[in-house]
């Protein structure tokens, strides 16, 4: 697949242009536009759109405190509130209430309290806040310490894995819903304030479909959300069970993904109405702190009247499984 760059947009303030260079994935461009904290309306508009179009956009080369992350943040919504009282670890550290929009993923301990959350270990294919009531819109991951080798971070085209899903699955999952487990965060660990889950059809958690149209795009997305501990309502749990293992063997696979691999001052940004990530353990000698922000977004649901493939949908797929 040939990359091409988008045409590029005047950002004004900065006096450079915006230029928007699609991944050769299933999902992902890099936006080169020098610093972010210079973008004007327009260049912000431009970046908006990108967004929209490609899932994941990556930005290079960024010098960001808290609060100017959380000001890029509002370049894609209202920001949300990221951290939690009831969603914390025992041994995570508070933060100033007045950067409430701002949360640390680390493995890093100062005398004996962990800095930040999810530590270094593997953090499976999930969407952010899948298990609470509304998720996030958008999440905005800044790199501040990286560790020389893993901690490297996956994507899946959701837009992509429903375009492809077999007819007779697509069938299936239409008007179903799935329970999503707020117990257990990412890395696998029990969240302060629940129990250990003993059956999936009561664990605590929300209902969201499984088919979720995007608000903005009006496109369907797969609507996985996290594995462990989820449950299709209406069915027995064997047979629940054995259709989230159809479905996540078919999102698994090298044609919906995009791995990126940090540098020192990188931020992404990802959409979660239509994305799952991953993140790869690393070792836990070595120091990892990212800052993360987030947007709000809105219930999900699945609405008629559904558009074409994304893009990068099943054309996309065909050709890509050809390598």
């Amino acid at each position: 697949m040939t990359v091409r760059n988008a045409p590029r947009h005047s950002s004004g303030r900065s006096g450079a242009d915006i230029e928007i260079v699609p991944l050769p994935c299933a999902l992902g461009a890099e936006v080169r536009c020098g610093d972010v904290r210079k973008l004007d309306e327009a260049g912000a508009a431009a970046i908006r759109q990108a967004f929209l179009d490609h899932l994941v956009l990556l930005f290079r080369g960024q010098k960001l405190d808290d609060h100017e992350l959380m000001a890029f943040g509002r370049v894609f919504g209202e920001l949300a509130p990221t951290i939690g009282a009831k969603y914390h670890a025992d041994n995570v550290k508070e933060f100033d209430p007045a950067l409430k929009h701002i949360s640390v993923v680390s493995n890093v301990i100062e005398n004996g309290v962990a800095i930040g959350a999810l530590g270094d270990g593997e953090a499976v294919w999930h969407t952010d806040f899948s298990f609470d009531e509304v998720p996030y819109s958008a999440t905005l991951l800044h790199s501040l310490e990286i560790p020389p080798f893993g901690g490297n971070t996956g994507f899946l085209n959701m837009y992509l894995a429903y375009d492809t899903l077999p007819a007779e699955l697509k069938e299936e999952i239409h008007g179903r819903s799935t329970k999503q487990d707020a117990s257990h965060n990412s890395a696998g660990q029990l969240r302060k304030g629940f129990a250990p889950v003993t059956d999936v059809r009561t664990s605590p958690g929300p209902t969201h479909p499984l088919v979720y149209t995007h608000p903005e795009s009006g496109r369907h997305a797969l609507y996985l959300g996290r594995r462990a501990y989820a449950y299709v309502n209406g069915l027995t749990v064997e047979q629940s069970e054995a259709l989230l293992d159809k479905l996540w063997a078919h999102v698994d696979q090298p044609r919906f993904a995009w791995h990126h691999v940090w540098k020192l001052g990188d931020v992404l940004i990802w959409d979660n109405r239509c994305t799952m990530h991953h993140r790869d353990a690393f070792d836990p000698n070595s120091r990892r702190i990212m800052h993360k922000t987030a947007c709000m977004g809105s219930r999900p649901s699945e609405q008629p009247g559904y558009r074409p493939p994304h893009p990068r949908g099943a054309a996309f797929a065909a050709e890509s499984g050809k390598r």
